[in-house]
């Protein structure tokens, strides 16, 4: 039996959501999305309809309209304090809409849409500006959520009467009532290489000869059940690049949207001899999701793998990769929370074989989701001397108190790195994304067909990496013009890493066209440093986005400053700044609203007022069967058989079998049936060997997977006296060449 959710007629049928078309505009590593949702009211009676929209945790929201019948609503931002006249037209009748921003995830935007009348048509449009997240095989990633997981509250939380309002179920695909049109247009100062979905898209046309514009389409037919999400890849991905934006003809001058705003993209690659080498120390703590969303399958093409067995399979080969030296512990987290040591112990064979007995058995039985918990844990151990610290958060982002787990990270953010991994349709953005900003990591998502092991491998990868040092920027502007950088100071750089920077432009200037920007580091004891010319007057029509993504910058920074300790004046002052930026940029923050009312309509609306939610797809599912029977014999004398598993991985049965060292060990009867005997053979080197052949030879398209703990085996290898003889010593050079 289905649940009664989303919005419903008294039948229960679910409506009046009919169709949502989106146009997503995307300018090289930033995007603007306009969303357009149709709805008809089919009741006899007036409702209020809720709808939860989720957005990019960097998503800036900057236009909100309604058009009812023949008349049109443009919403406005407002201090929340003006938020009283939405009740009080609703209670008169009239025609009002709210948008506002969830007080503890910034992801999470609720829209009343007022009082329908019977019948009545609505039509919702919704612009947001984002930034594009930069993928492992560097391409740029927009997603378009089909999902929003309810945010699961902690005990003792009480959640706001809004907030409780706006949680949503979820509903079977087939029974989506409404369907999706999406078209994109990428512009970009480099060529576009392709753009790739996970959903079916129309040739990419090109719109000149040059190939830096391009229009693609979702292919006709599609339902909205799954995430649409689009990843678009540049030629010469890791040149610099610089975008001045005029500002708004009627802001006023001197103001951030008054003035031209340069946004300019970072993403260095380092060079290969540096990024070879690997560290051999280090503090590794893993906090892994134990709550009951975590046993759903983590895509629909793989029905038998869940998240849970995802992620422990993904434990093995991060442990198995670790280099000898470090110290580590593993976390788990649901309702409470548990660690496999009290404190994180050095990584020999004994503690690895100890924690890998654990792994095995986790399960997501922990109840909900309270991460708080276990991350004061964490950071209340001392950190270890000459061992950094690098903490890896894996959970499918079902919270509701994300600023405060924000607030904690970006409290210990001096002593740790924090790598985040959304797993599965619906991960919260503002969380994930939030984790890695505010702890100075790297943020990745497992969605659709994506498998975990990967992108976990890489950012094991970023941790190794050396770390960068003494980043510094200046900027060479002509005599008359200056820039303020409201973007945070940029403290880590990893290889693959984008980073964004965004400035206004004052004063001008007749004696040059051109400015220049130097972000110089430290790596590995190496002076570095990458330089960028760019013009400094803006072309025409350029829009806004770039200086929305400013001032939503700007807004979340002044937001998540330490304001518990400020005197009244000051957090007065501090919220009045955002409240100006606010309203300037149309950027919704924490202390304001999209609010609109029709005051010109003269005839109220009668009857009371029914509060409905909007359907949105499923996750996964969960069927309950009851029996009412007469058992015949004793319940303890009935046979349980087990659902027979599926075989395990050959490669991951490999992984298994390394020892801490990096070596295998060759079992008997194989050296038996070599004619030799273990002592003769050095029994592990020969093992190692085999396995580093079948890696290369059978596992070559995974070697992302596998090559951190490939090089500790040659490591192990190079260690060892007397063997192998001079032609394995030249075949182990030979495969690692490959």
């Amino acid at each position: 039996m289905m649940n009664c959710c989303g919005l419903l007629t008294v039948q229960k049928e679910p409506v009046p959501l009919k169709s949502i078309e989106v146009e997503l505009e995307v300018r090289d590593h930033v995007a603007t999305v306009v969303s357009t949702l149709n709805y008809q009211n089919k009741e006899d009676k007036p409702i209020e309809a809720v709808f939860v929209f989720p957005l990019p945790g960097d998503a800036a929201v900057c236009h909100f309209s309604a058009k009812m019948g023949q008349k049109e609503i443009v919403a406005e931002v407002k201090e929340k304090q003006e938020v009283s006249r939405y009740d009080d037209a609703l209670s008169s009748g009239q025609q009002a809409f709210l948008l506002e921003e969830s007080d503890q995830s910034p992801d999470v935007f609720s829209m009343s849409v007022g009082c329908l009348p019977p019948g009545e048509s609505a039509s919702i449009r919704l612009e947001y500006v984002t930034e594009l997240a930069v993928q492992a095989d560097e391409g740029l990633r927009f997603c378009l959520p089909a999902v929003l997981n309810p945010r699961y509250t902690p005990q003792g939380r009480k959640t706001s009467e809004k907030l409780m309002h706006t949680i949503v179920n979820s509903v079977p695909a087939s029974l989506v009532p409404y369907s999706l049109s999406f078209s994109a247009r990428v512009s970009s100062p480099r060529p576009i290489s392709k753009v790739e979905s996970s959903c079916s898209l129309d040739p990419l046309q090109f719109l000149n000869t040059d190939q830096t514009q391009a229009t693609v389409k979702l292919g006709a037919g599609h339902k909205f059940d799954r995430d649409v999400e689009v990843l678009i890849y540049y030629k010469d991905a890791h040149q610099p690049t610089a975008v001045v934006e005029a500002g708004q003809a009627s802001a006023k001058p001197g103001t951030l949207m008054g003035d031209p705003v340069v946004m300019v993209s970072l993403f260095p690659e380092f060079p290969q001899s540096v990024m070879s080498s690997v560290a051999s120390c280090g503090e590794f703590v893993f906090l892994m999701d134990r709550s009951g969303s975590m046993d759903c399958n983590i895509n629909s093409s793989r029905q038998q793998e869940t998240r849970i067995g995802s992620a422990r399979d993904t434990l093995l080969l991060l442990l198995k990769s670790l280099p000898m030296g470090c110290y580590f512990n593993i976390y788990s987290f649901g309702s409470s929370y548990e660690h496999i040591f009290p404190h994180s112990v050095e990584y020999s064979e004994k503690t690895m074989e100890e924690a890998l007995k654990v792994v095995e058995k986790m399960k997501a039985d922990l109840g909900g989701t309270e991460i708080l918990e276990a991350l004061q844990d964490i950071y209340k151990q001392p950190c270890i001397p000459k061992q950094p610290r690098q903490l890896f958060i894996f959970t499918d982002g079902e919270v509701d108190n994300t600023k405060q787990v924000l607030d904690l990270v970006k409290k210990n953010s001096g002593s740790h790195r924090c790598f985040s991994f959304g797993i599965g349709e619906g991960a919260s953005s503002a969380l994930i994304n939030g984790l890695a900003r505010e702890g100075g990591g790297h943020a990745q998502f497992i969605t659709g067909s994506d498998r975990m092991q990967p992108k976990v491998m890489q950012s094991l990868r970023f941790a190794l990496q050396p770390a960068v040092e003494d980043v510094s920027v200046t900027w060479d502007l002509p005599k008359g013009t200056s820039v303020m950088v409201v973007s945070p100071p940029i403290t880590t750089i990893f290889q693959g890493q984008r980073t964004l920077l965004y400035g206004r432009l004052t004063g001008q200037s007749a004696e040059a066209a051109q400015g220049g920007v130097t972000v110089k580091y430290s790596l590995s004891g190496s002076p570095s440093q990458t330089q960028l010319l760019f013009d400094l007057k803006p072309k025409e029509d350029t829009g806004l986005t770039i200086h929305r993504l400013a001032a939503r910058t700007l807004i979340r920074s002044l937001e998540t400053e330490d304001i518990d300790n400020l005197e009244k004046d000051d957090y007065e002052a501090k919220k009045k700044k955002v409240v100006e930026l606010s309203v300037q940029s149309g950027v919704s923050s924490a202390f304001t609203a999209f609010v609109a009312v029709n005051r010109d309509s003269g005839e109220a609306t009668h009857g009371p007022l029914v509060r409905r939610d909007i359907p949105v797809p499923s996750k996964c599912f969960v069927f309950v069967f009851a029996f009412n029977v007469t058992c015949p014999i004793g319940l303890d004398e009935i046979e349980v058989i087990p659902p027979k598993q599926p075989p395990r991985d050959p490669f991951l049965q490999l992984v298994s079998l390394q020892k801490a060292s990096g070596c295998w060990l060759l079992d008997s009867a194989l050296a038996a049936a070599l004619g030799k005997t273990c002592e003769e053979m050095n029994n592990e080197v020969w093992a190692t060997i085999l396995a580093l052949i079948w890696l290369h030879g059978f596992k070559s398209d995974a070697k992302e997977e596998w090559e951190l703990l490939s090089m500790k085996a040659v490591l192990w290898l190079r260690a060892q006296k007397g063997t192998p003889s001079s032609k394995w010593n030249k075949f182990v050079y030979l495969f690692k060449k490959s």
